[in-house]
């Protein structure tokens, strides 16, 4: 199995720890491949919309954004991890998300993307850890991602090296859980009736030209406007 750890801090906190615990339960170091934000892609999406009228690959940040693209693509299970800023994922997060909303359902959806599973973790001191896993959840239904686990975390401390042995105990015990659902569902996932409905809702419009040429081209050329659905072999 390999898995993606994109982080949406450049510190290794409370956050950082819970995902890497959740990775080598799921697989070995080397099939581990980790992103840290900014450090990694610190640009901010300009709103040029080349990635939604043209191609992905005219971002003017395709150069940052294109070598994490492929660590996901390659990814068996995507783990992303940020920590609770306001009751939502940190900024560097969103801004990376951002840079995908071309692969929207309603855009340009990856097959690839409809046979993996997801997580998306949060910690804080106190709440709003499952606003900010439900910031990232949102980009990854859309995404056509069947199955995204969300795991919030009060951790009752702003220091990893100070959490309490109780709370580390529940975490442990919560990864154990959650590694067995993704190995017992690694290559089963099933993509849910809502991805279904919506994804023959955009079917039918890019049938009737679309939103742009880019779009119907690409629906066309992958027969997703025919017989063809990216959760099918």
């Amino acid at each position: 199995m390999k898995v993606a750890l994109i982080n949406g801090q450049n510190h290794k906190g409370s956050t950082y720890n819970i995902g890497k615990i959740l990775a080598l339960k799921l697989t070995d170091e080397e099939n581990i491949k980790e992103v840290f934000l900014p450090r990694d892609m610190p640009e901010f999406c300009t709103g040029c919309t080349a990635c939604f009228m043209k191609s992905e690959t005219l971002c003017p940040h395709y150069e940052l954004v294109h070598p994490i693209d492929k660590i996901i693509h390659d990814s068996d299970v995507l783990i992303f991890t940020t920590p609770t800023y306001v009751f939502y994922s940190s900024g560097s997060m969103k801004a990376f998300l951002d840079h995908f909303g071309y692969r929207w359902l309603v855009h340009r959806p990856e097959a690839v993307m409809f046979k993996k599973q997801a997580v998306c973790i949060s910690t804080a001191a106190g709440g709003g850890m499952k606003k900010a896993c439900k910031d990232i959840k949102d980009s990854l239904d859309f995404w056509g991602i069947p199955k995204t686990y969300l795991f919030a975390v009060a951790v009752y401390s702003v220091k990893w090296s100070e959490v309490s042995e109780k709370v580390r105990a529940k975490i442990e015990k919560k990864t154990d859980t959650l590694a067995r659902k993704l190995k017992k569902h690694e290559g089963k996932a099933r993509v849910n009736l809502k991805t279904r409905i919506y994804f023959y809702g955009i079917r039918l419009a890019q049938k009737r030209g679309g939103l742009n040429k880019a779009d119907v081209e690409y629906w066309i050329e992958k027969g997703y406007t025919e017989e063809k659905r990216p959760w099918k072999n």
